[in-house]
């Protein structure tokens, strides 16, 4: 049977290969799990729309044990793999069940082929909380502010990922399945280019659980106009951070970032229009 319980596990699957693609160095290994991560979240889409269909409720919580963290990939990869074993077991025989299941069976090959590699069985820095970024000299002031940066951000892009999500199953248009996808899919790449940044300086965590009232938006037209000035925020902390690093290559990503916020405004203001036809 597809229920909550299945939708909670699911999500937690796919935040789980998500951040273990973050926190590890290989780029083949990363760049594989960060595709089945997206793979999990299509799923998690899919699942929302079924439940949504048959009017079954379900939200964001995650189990309170539930932890991404670990000092050793083969661990991380262990952990994964028990998790889709247990999360079959919740499978029914419907087509979406199977679509689900067959692709964590190739995922499940995958992870096994990992654990045969030992030059793959590496200690992870991910979350040793060293606070040290590799790439350049950082003053104790900077890293300071990119820390608290990234702490903020990551949680916020990962709440605007489930809001949006959220909007997207309710939609009432096409136009509006397309723009809250375009948003959806700039703020995973905002996601994953943070999670990395954080994994680098020893500091990768989960984002805090969200609570209902978050995404269970009655006011649509409220929120977007709320989410402009949220986006406007954005924009003015990324200025603000960009001015007080001096590396060149943060401050040019930082400034980019930027410029990806002016446009999720304009994105947000169509969808604005499309609540007044």
């Amino acid at each position: 049977m597809i229920d909550t319980s299945l939708f909670r596990a699911k999500h937690q699957l796919w935040l789980r290969i998500a951040f273990m693609s973050f926190s590890v160095n290989d780029p083949q290994v990363k760049s594989r799990l960060y595709e089945f991560s997206q793979i999990e979240f299509r799923h998690l889409k899919w699942l929302a729309g079924s439940l949504y269909e048959n009017t079954l409720a379900y939200d964001y919580e995650r189990n309170p044990d539930f932890t991404i963290e670990s000092d050793s990939f083969f661990n991380l990869v262990r952990t994964t793999i028990a998790e889709i074993q247990s999360l079959h077991l919740l499978y029914a025989q419907t087509p979406l069940t199977e679509r689900m299941r067959h692709d964590e069976e190739f995922l499940l090959f995958t992870l096994n082929s990992y654990l045969e590699n030992l030059l793959l069985d590496e200690p992870l820095s991910a979350f040793n909380r060293s606070r040290h970024w590799p790439d350049s000299f950082l003053s104790l002031a900077e890293i300071d502010a990119l820390t608290l940066f990234l702490f903020e951000e990551l949680y916020k892009e990962y709440e605007l990922i489930m809001i949006y999500f959220y909007r997207q199953i309710r939609a009432t248009s096409a136009a509006q399945v397309s723009h809250f996808q375009d948003l959806i899919d700039e703020s995973h790449f905002h996601l994953r280019s943070f999670g990395e940044m954080m994994a680098k300086m020893g500091i990768l965590a989960l984002p805090r659980t969200l609570h209902p009232r978050t995404y269970e938006i009655t006011d649509m037209e409220k929120f977007l106009r709320d989410g402009i000035i949220e986006e406007e925020n954005a924009k003015e902390e990324c200025r603000k951070l960009s001015s007080t690093i001096t590396d060149s290559k943060l401050s040019a990503f930082f400034e980019f970032i930027n410029y990806q916020e002016s446009y999720h405004i304009e994105i947000m203001k169509k969808l604005l229009g499309e609540t007044h036809d």
